[in-house]
């Protein structure tokens, strides 16, 4: 690392852990207006049928997070079969989700499964970037869409630099339209310095854009559908909550927004008679988005590891 860029580093490390100690401060303060009871009743009010929702619509983000990588591994001209192209996927991402850090997590479980199965360090890479590109872009489209649809005040915690997502919600549309854009015109990859980046066709563009916006609205409704009957936002109003939520998690670089994604929520519910509720919801949601989906992919990579040592066992 340059010197140069050490104080940089050094300064975004210490923001972030101010961010996070100022939303660990707001959570405690919250939990300390109800008891532990009260946290509890709130999250057993909420109906079956709300949660079997949540957790279907778990399952189809993750699934469609794994498209991700499908369409990466076409990308790069490297055929996979979907089984093994779901367990890397959905593993990095539950893993990276959770944990946080994602080039040390979910890159390094990509990289030990996709190498086992023979890709080069090159393809995995490309597969890693090209999901990473796909994860911005539906942030960007989507959200995109919402801020300019519903342009929210941000919360001055957050120490943005608007006042409004409305300008935010051009922004992110502007990005994506170059990107389309580029794809349309850009047929060879564009040179900057030692990198190539190398856009996909049109329609290629166009596919990974749906997908990735589709991921977005799934993950935004597993939370509405657990806050829909104690919030007065409709989904539109509350999308555009969703995504400065997570922008707001995803720019403090703590591990899955924690405490800094339920700070936001909890701003913008304050006039809420139901904080208790809303509140032990977010522990539900944290669980059934966050949680769950990591004990499924570490039970699964342990799994694979035991049969991996088994079928070596046998071969010798």
């Amino acid at each position: 690392m340059s010197k140069q860029k050490r104080p940089i580093n050094l300064i975004i490390s210490l923001l972030s852990l101010l961010l996070f100690i100022c939303a660990v401060v707001t959570i405690i303060q919250q939990l300390k207006k109800y008891n532990c009871w009260e946290l509890i009743n709130s999250i057993k009010a909420i109906t079956s049928i709300h949660l079997l929702s949540a957790l279907g619509l778990t399952t189809l983000s993750y699934l469609v997070l794994t498209l991700y990588d499908v369409l990466a591994c076409y990308q790069i001209r490297q055929r996979l079969p979907y089984l093994k192209i779901i367990l890397a996927a959905f593993s990095g991402h539950a893993i990276s989700n959770s944990v946080g850090f994602a080039v040390l997590t979910g890159s390094a479980v990509r990289y030990r499964l996709y190498s086992n199965w023979g890709l080069s360090v090159v393809d995995i890479a490309q597969i890693i970037a090209f999901s990473n590109l796909s994860f911005w872009l539906g942030l960007f489209a989507i959200g995109g869409i919402g801020f300019i649809i519903e342009p929210l005040t941000i919360p001055k915690l957050l120490h943005l630099p608007f006042t409004s997502a409305h300008s935010l919600g051009w922004i992110f549309l502007a990005l994506v339209v170059c990107y389309v854009l580029g794809s349309f015109r850009l047929k060879q990859p564009l040179k900057i310095r030692s990198w190539r980046i190398s856009f996909p066709s049109p329609k290629f563009a166009l596919i990974q854009l749906v997908i990735a916006s589709a991921d977005w609205v799934l993950a935004a409704g597993v939370l509405y559908i657990l806050l829909i009957d104690v919030t007065d936002f409709s989904y539109p109003s509350f999308f555009s909550i969703y995504f400065l939520a997570q922008i707001a998690g995803i720019i403090s670089h703590v591990p899955g927004g924690l405490g800094v994604f339920e700070t936001v929520i909890l701003w913008f519910e304050a006039d809420n008679n139901n904080m208790a509720t809303v509140f032990g919801i977010l522990l539900t949601y944290r669980l059934i988005y966050y949680l769950l989906p990591l004990g499924v992919a570490i039970l699964l990579l342990v799994l694979y590891e035991l049969y991996q040592r088994f079928k070596l066992h046998k071969q010798q």
